[in-house]
């Protein structure tokens, strides 16, 4: 008699989740959904998760400021910090002197030991090994929390090198390539190496290209061509364990391949700087002296399912917590009183005051 097998959605796939769950930095999801973290803890919460794994995440590029570069070196260093396999190409003539610019991980506060009061202490009559025993174990719980997943990096504090030397990361100028085939080559054997056996996550790596339509790049005019590349790109990584980030301006490319790009990608991201002084948008919105750009969300991936994502905002402030770590927040109209608004993680609405409306971007 045959033996039975369990019938799977034809949206989803049979992924073994306790083998996945062993994977540093790898989150599961519905429908058999793996996820990596973006290394920002609010963008992960607006997208469900982080970025889904086997996707293709494009960033649109503010020309008059490099605020794509803050998502590139958080997604990089998340990637580092999990010891995962790492592919970045930049237009730059020495791309691996960009992960001295990396930012470090913060240090929670989650992570330090709790002090137990001294008449509980008393109480408590075991032996002092037994006391360390339960130490690490308590230890060992919190490192496998949501700091463990998705880390606070601090801007100001270069990543130890540590980090990145000894590791697999694979640094590819395209300023001297005449074409994107090196590039290909590199990213078809980084993905063979992280790809998936049986179905199964055997590892997770990440693909970071910066500015890929750069007027550096002797292939910036090549429209087809990089077409052709990113379509190629995304089905290597649909297949492999990995996520690619590309960011590109979007004001070199032409509407017709602009809206291509975006078809092509899984999860599409915007980035747009605010002027320093603006007197409507001061009055209009909340905190924005502290406001460093802005973000807007107008894609998210959706693999295994048919369900829409939809979000409660699409449009959010980028900000410094502490002018060290970064945070998305919902745009607020500015009440009367001043006040600011609170981070998208610890808000569970996009309006911070019932008093106060929601402005639709």
């Amino acid at each position: 008699m045959a033996s039975s097998r369990p019938r799977g959605s034809s949206f989803s796939r049979n992924i073994s989740s306790a083998a996945t769950s062993q994977i540093p930095g790898v989150k599961l999801g519905p429908n058999g959904t793996s996820f990596l973290s973006s290394g920002i803890p609010d963008l992960d919460q607006i997208l469900g998760g982080g970025f889904t794994l086997g996707s293709l995440v494009m960033v649109m590029e503010d020309p008059e400021a490099p605020h794509h570069m803050l998502l590139l070196r958080n997604f990089m260093s998340q990637g580092l910090v999990h010891k995962q396999p790492l592919l970045y190409a930049s237009p730059e003539r020495d791309p691996r002197g960009f992960l001295g610019t990396l930012p470090s991980p913060m240090a929670s506060k989650d992570e330090k030991p709790h002090e137990r009061p001294a008449e509980q202490d008393s109480n408590l009559r075991i032996a002092w090994q037994y006391k360390k025993y339960l130490g690490e174990q308590n230890s060992e719980v919190q490192r496998g929390g949501k700091a463990e997943y998705c880390n606070d990096f601090d801007v100001r504090k270069p990543l130890e090198r540590h980090f990145y030397s000894g590791q697999r990361v694979d640094c590819i100028s395209l300023r001297d390539s005449p074409n994107l085939v090196p590039l290909l080559e590199r990213c078809a054997a980084f993905s063979s190496q992280i790809s998936k056996s049986d179905g199964n996550i055997t590892c997770a790596g990440r693909i970071a290209i910066q500015s890929l339509c750069s007027p550096q790049c002797d292939f910036s005019d090549k429209d087809w061509d990089m077409l052709s590349f990113i379509r190629t790109l995304k089905g290597m990584i649909r297949s492999s364990g990995a996520v690619a980030v590309i960011s590109f301006p979007p004001s070199l490319v032409s509407p017709t391949f602009l809206k291509r790009w975006q078809h092509l990608a899984d999860t599409l991201i915007s980035v747009k700087a605010i002027p320093d002084e603006h007197k409507e948008l001061a009055k209009l919105l909340t905190g924005y002296q502290d406001m460093l750009g802005l973000l807007s969300v107008h894609k998210v991936a959706r693999i295994n399912t048919q369900v829409p994502a939809i979000l409660e905002a699409t449009t959010f402030s980028i900000k410094l917590r502490k002018r060290r770590a970064l945070i998305l927040e919902c745009l607020n109209q500015a009440p009367v009183d001043g006040s600011s608004g609170s981070s998208y993680g610890t808000s569970s609405s996009c309006s911070g005051s019932s008093k106060t409306g929601n402005l639709d971007f």
